[in-house]
């Protein structure tokens, strides 16, 4: 063993030799435990200790080769000491995990009959192991896309599920990093119009031992141990590395066809769940500095515990990670920039951020907007310039943060989703929802952000969806195994009549009719629409409004063709086209309801269906469920790249949620003359129907329908 450095953390690997370095400030003694095929266990003690790093470094390791770490040290669990030199800990740098856990008592640091005692079981056949990463890949130039926020269309998948029942991908690759980049996937993805995929977590995880107990498994990946390593049980070709490589090609593929790839990550808690849960990495190396405590005078909630050392728990899984730790933060940090610079992704969605936003300040532990995290990420120089999309709320009351996070973050706004999904069922005041087409000026505007600081949502992995939204009254969780008690209660859905399918016409023919609504209201919002993998084709979940256990077709993406739901998809496209072809319907300045130049018509007006613009009465009437949005082209107020003043057609969108037709006016003024109908959820008024200004257009009960000038 070479004495080697302490930096960077984890295994570095080069031709000649391994670096190895672990953060264990608190510990007295470190092994390097290297495994062969067959299990053999060799260690090598880590003699060199320098700021709170371990260190050491091996001549002649092969990529490939499986590693990991046993400590010693103090063991007194009431002040966040858990050292046990029995347990196998996986490197929290590890670059590619291999193996898999199993469940035990072998997998606890303290005896389970005596938790105030040390355990003498060996961890190591129960748990994985790190892998030695050679990181060499060819990019061929590879570069991000670099899309504006204004310009993107967020797709949300599973990298598992959208390919597993994917016919035209290969066998071997389906539920793959592989299959994510072939090239069936990616021209579907560029004909429906998607600019960027968000990534379900494929930050390496495990099943949580209670889900292990019913006989299922962690599909959706919120349960992360290693912030470097992609999942393993992603990857087509191996756990040895391979799975790296494959990332990496993904990646690319996706670029080259112009889309990119924003991660889910999961920084605000891991897989060890509660102090009483397993040991498996962080909690063997620094449990006092990793995981938050309960402040000195607050009041812990739930039971008396048998230690007096208890986790401050606002993700609802156990533990909440310290941000505000040095090297919680640096690690955090560094696996944000691994994942850009190596990995080349372009962007994260940080899932319950309020939890990374909490400071060590007063009784409580409150939000802070100038907290370390936010303030590291907003200076740093390649951060900074990523896609940060925040989820602004944890499991605590005073968690939630839509409207509130600072530049350049931009936020999944779910005043938009139930606004949206109110008013396609009747319900809520129509200010609103005017106000969330407009790209909820109420959030954003106040501070300085654009609209596209808001990211529209209908429906997300959490929930149900679109299909189910408007096929199901109450939730259907029963396969979860917890009495249908998970979940939310409060889906805002619809089932039009019957709960579930119906071999009734009639019902099908509206629920698909909503279904379109829903999506069109989405796609032509201001803001950045996300549609949920599967919506546009009539995914359904059975009515499973959480089905993060459901690694089976309750999840997966249907490709099988359904023919009924080809309306919705063409209206979906549809409407993305319309998007991206004109800017008018994706501005970057905030309307102002003002003409643009002199004697020009105003940005944004809203119409009542007499033709006439709304008045305050109109906007508090509660029968009124219909609303007309007229957007300018002639000028934009957002100057092109070069300082130009941008001209686009304007567009007259009419949302009516009403059961019975209405008839609307097309007003007379002195800058449209003429009406093409581009988009359509009436079967009664077909794409290419042109209408003149001052002409009455009959809209079908609970229909979008969008008229395009023409000459």
């Amino acid at each position: 063993m070479w004495p080697g450095r302490n930096w960077p953390l984890g295994a570095t690997w080069t031709a000649e030799s391994t670096n190895f370095a672990v953060w264990a400030p608190q510990a007295t003694d470190v092994w390097l435990c290297l495994f062969d095929d067959e299990g053999g266990e060799q260690r090598y003690p880590l003699s060199e200790f320098s700021l709170g790093i371990w260190h050491g470094e091996l001549p002649g390791i092969a990529p490939g080769t499986r590693y990991g770490y046993r400590v010693d040290g103090p063991w007194d669990p009431e002040q966040g000491l858990r050292f046990n030199s029995a347990k196998l800990l996986l490197d929290p740098y590890g670059l590619a995990t291999s193996g898999r856990v199993t469940e035990g008592p072998e997998l606890l640091a303290y005896d389970v009959d005596d938790p105030t005692v040390r355990s003498t079981l060996d961890s190591a056949t129960h748990t994985a192991r790190s892998v030695v990463v050679d990181p060499s890949f060819d990019w061929e130039g590879d570069s991000r896309p670099l899309r504006k926020w204004r310009d993107s269309v967020v797709y949300e998948l599973h990298v598992k599920g959208f390919t597993a029942c994917h016919d035209r991908v290969p066998a071997e690759l389906r539920g793959t990093y592989a299959g994510l980049g072939h090239p069936v996937v990616t021209e579907y993805l560029n004909d429906l119009g998607v600019t960027a995929v968000e990534l379900l977590p494929v930050h390496q995880f495990f099943d949580e031992p209670e889900l292990v107990e019913r006989g299922l498994s962690n599909y959706w990946g919120y349960n992360p141990i290693g912030y470097f390593a992609p999942h393993a049980a992603y990857s087509s070709s191996g756990d040895r590395g391979q799975q790296v490589t494959e990332f990496k090609q993904m990646v690319k593929s996706l670029h080259q066809a112009g889309i990119e790839v924003i991660l889910d990550v999961v920084y605000n808690h891991t897989a060890e769940a509660d102090r009483d849960g397993r040991t498996l990495s962080f909690r063997g190396l620094d449990d006092r500095g990793f995981y938050r405590r309960v402040p000195t005078g607050a009041v812990p909630e739930g039971p008396p515990r048998e230690f007096d050392d208890t986790y401050w728990d606002v993700t609802g899984c156990g533990n909440t990670v310290d941000s505000e730790d040095p090297l919680a933060l640096r690690l955090i940090l560094d696996s944000l920039r691994y994942w850009v610079t190596e990995m080349h992704v372009d962007g994260f969605r940080f899932d319950l951020t309020s939890a990374l936003t909490r400071t060590k300040i007063g009784d409580g532990i409150p939000i802070d907007m100038a907290c370390k995290l936010l303030v590291a990420i907003g200076q740093d120089p390649i951060l900074r310039h990523v896609k940060l999309v925040a989820e602004p709320w944890d499991v605590s009351m005073d968690g939630y943060l839509v409207g509130r996070m600072p530049p350049p973050w931009v936020e999944w706004n779910d005043q938009f989703r139930d606004t949206v999904r109110d008013f396609w069922r009747g319900q809520g005041p129509i200010q609103t929802v005017a106000t969330r087409l407009a790209g909820s000026s109420d959030l954003y505007a106040d501070d300085g952000r654009s609209a596209f600081a808001s990211v529209n949502f209908i429906t997300a992995h959490d929930g149900f969806t679109v299909r189910d939204l408007v096929s199901y009254d109450h939730k259907h969780n029963e396969a979860n195994g917890e009495g249908n008690r998970d979940g939310t209660d409060n889906n805002r859905s619809w089932n039009h009549g019957v709960e579930g399918e119906t071999d009734d016409p009639g019902i099908g023919a509206l629920r698909r009719r909503q279904a379109a609504n829903l999506m069109a209201t989405l796609c032509l919002s201001n803001g950045v629409p996300m549609l949920t993998a599967g919506d546009e084709r009539g995914r359904t979940q059975r009515g499973n409004n959480n089905p993060y256990c459901q690694d089976n077709d309750i999840s997966w993406v249907d490709w099988r063709p359904d023919d009924a739901w080809l309306g919705v998809y063409d209206v979906v496209k549809t409407a993305l086209r319309l998007r991206r072809e004109h800017p008018a319907l994706r501005q970057r300045h905030w309307f102002e309801g003002q003409p643009t130049i002199v004697g020009g018509p105003k940005d944004l007006a809203w119409l009542h269906p007499s033709g006439r613009e709304m008045t305050d009465a109109d906007w508090h009437d509660h029968g009124l469920h219909t609303i007309g949005m007229f957007v300018t082209g002639k000028p934009l107020r957002s100057p092109g790249p070069r300082g130009e003043q941008q001209l686009d057609a304007s567009f007259l969108m009419w949302f009516h949620a009403g059961e019975a037709p209405v008839d609307v006016l097309l007003p007379e003024n002195d800058w449209v003359s003429r009406g093409e109908i581009v988009l359509s959820t009436d079967p009664d008024l077909p794409v290419g129907e042109t209408c003149e200004v001052g002409s009455t257009l009959k809209v079908g009960g609970r229909s979008v329908v969008v008229l395009k000038e023409t000459d």
